[in-house]
């Protein structure tokens, strides 16, 4: 849900701030005011194409930030994929600069325009003549239907099945592609593993070949320091070992004097006992040392070549021998490629069989969930004064094209928006505001099944319509604003008087300068401004008194 929008130097706006709650937002004022300038701004926040005219003038660029609620957890973890997880919040940033450069940002992260359209594809879907108009798109008209008929099931039935069958797709194309390098293939796979094997050690070997090395290169400072430590531990008549076991004679030499002494005595002991093995250790680690300027030079040879078999594979060293046991396993399969060929092959005729029925059942599914949806949406179309258009969703099941994770379906909502003409595809045969209208009751059918996004904006849906139906209009509008949050620009009181909250814009000159300013009303400020839509420019108690039934039926 959209909670705020901030607006800095857009257009004519010098600066703007709202914030929103859930249910139904209008937008109301008179023409010419900038009413879709709000709209325009938080179309750019999510990706639009930008351009520098935007920019007010005399500014060196525009800004526009909004605050979402996370909508749930896909579109956390799309964030989480990407990095790009906050708090419990999603801010999303655009900045236009006059040079025509933009920049967006989420949760205060550098993104690509295209992140930035994707992201606001799952917050934000307007209705109307703007970018967002995703029931155009295909991909989205299927996602409606399914969601309508509860085909989730269904649908991760077929997603499984397709996942199956490109795998075995996958390791068939390696294997049949031998016909035309197989032998080239085998013959380097065979070369690649007799390599590693004969030069790459295990991860064991590449543990000892290391820590002998590290030995050999400090060879003359180990020795020197075993030495040095040596002399002051051990070897000097003041050495530690010396101090500490005239201590404990003399110490045991007085314990009959007083036992007390005999606690020091014996943990001297001790110490001396572990001191003495320590030397001892020292000792044999400096006796074995030696300096073999010879075997150093053949550990380097070794790692260097190790280097060089690790860059031809394009690989670190310590990551030979998983290397080896992958191209182990690639070689095994190739040698056995004919068996598995043929048994890949039955595999992929069971696996497409499966594939073929959980998508014939999917398609069924649709058929029957098309016509029940195409009655309800004929319906309320009716209800906004479209009586003789029809929603006709067009499914043709194509049991030879390429499996997909969405089944064999060639899904499309066709259009007949006039009794008697042909049906058409929604971009071509719908106007604007007829497309906002039918958008309107495909939203209204499906409420209580597709989840969608959480904001839907309509940017008068109530073009070419007046009277009762724009007050079936308010009405709808109001019921999806019980499920989603709607942000609605309007230009007719019967659908401003249903909103929960009402936004007034409008439009101000001062200081050789025009500039747009929205602002929230209040009850008596609502009353005024629908009866100014009533009346027009003069406004008297009739209209005030009509505006206030029509807040009460809104209200009711």
């Amino acid at each position: 849900m959209l909670r705020e929008i901030h607006i800095r130097d857009f257009a004519i706006v010098d600066q703007l701030d709202l914030e929103f709650g859930a249910g139904m937002h209008v937008l109301t004022g008179e023409t010419g005011a900038g009413k879709s300038i709000l709209l325009d701004a938080l179309g750019l926040c999510l990706g639009d194409r930008a351009r520098s005219e935007i920019i007010r003038p005399g500014a060196e660029r525009a800004e526009v930030s909004a605050v979402f609620d996370p909508p749930g957890p896909e579109v956390t973890q799309w964030l989480a994929d990407r990095e790009l997880d906050g708090d419990d919040e999603i801010i999303v940033r655009r900045i236009i600069q006059s040079n025509g450069r933009s920049r967006g940002f989420v949760n205060g992260t550098p993104v690509a325009l295209q992140v930035l359209r994707e992201l606001g594809e799952q917050l934000v879907d307007i209705h109307g003549q703007h970018a967002h108009q995703s029931l155009l798109r295909p991909a989205i008209q299927r996602e409606l239907l399914d969601a309508y008929a509860e085909a989730g099931e269904l649908r991760r039935a077929v997603t499984e099945r397709f996942r199956e069958l490109r795998e075995i797709d996958r390791e068939l194309a390696e294997l049949e592609d031998r016909d035309h390098d197989y032998e080239d293939r085998l013959a380097l796979l065979r070369h690649q593993v007799e390599e590693l094997e004969s030069a790459a050690p295990s991860r064991d070997g590449l543990n000892e070949l290391e820590t002998e090395h590290q030995r050999l290169a400090h060879a003359e400072s180990l020795i020197a320091l075993a030495q040095t430590q040596l002399q002051a531990l051990s070897d000097d008549d003041l050495a530690a070992q010396a101090l500490i076991g005239r201590a404990v004679r003399e110490l045991e030499e007085r314990r009959e004097i007083d036992p007390a002494l005999g606690e020091s005595a014996d943990l001297l002991q001790n110490a001396l006992a572990h001191l003495e093995e320590g030397c001892q250790t020292l000792r044999n680690f400096a006796d074995g040392l030696e300096i073999d300027p010879q075997r150093l030079a053949e550990l380097d040879q070794r790692i260097s070549e190790l280097r060089d078999l690790a860059r031809k594979h394009r690989v670190e060293v310590e990551q030979l021998p998983e290397t080896l046991e992958t191209l182990q396993a690639q070689l095994e399969r190739l040698e056995n490629a004919g068996q598995r060929l043929e048994t890949l092959r039955q595999n992929r005729a069971a696996a497409v069989e499966r594939y073929q029925d959980a998508a014939r059942r999917l398609s069924r599914l649709r058929q029957n969930a098309a016509d029940q949806l195409a009655t309800e949406v004929h319906q309320l179309l009716g209800e906004l004064g479209m009586a003789g258009a029809e929603l006709i969703p067009a499914i043709e099941f194509e049991a030879e094209a390429t499996p997909s994770s969405h089944g064999l379906d060639r899904i499309e909502l066709l259009v007949r928006t006039n009794a008697g003409q042909s049906a058409g595809p929604l971009a071509k045969v719908a106007s604007g505001g007829e497309l906002s209208r039918i958008g309107l009751a495909i939203q209204v059918a499906t409420v209580e099944r597709a989840s969608g996004v959480p904001t839907l904006v309509f940017d008068e849906a109530d073009t070419g319509i007046g009277g009762a139906v724009a007050e079936v209009v308010g009405r709808l509008l109001r019921t999806l604003g019980q499920r989603y949050q709607v942000l609605c620009v309007t230009h007719l009181p019967q659908v401003a008087a249903q909103g929960g909250a009402h936004f007034r814009v409008s439009k101000s000159e001062g200081d050789g300068r025009t500039r747009t300013e929205v602002d929230p009303l209040a009850e008596a400020e609502r009353i005024e401004e629908i009866a100014r839509m009533l009346g027009g420019l003069e406004i008297t108690d009739h209209e005030r008194a009509a505006a206030q039934r029509m807040l009460a039926r809104g209200a009711g």
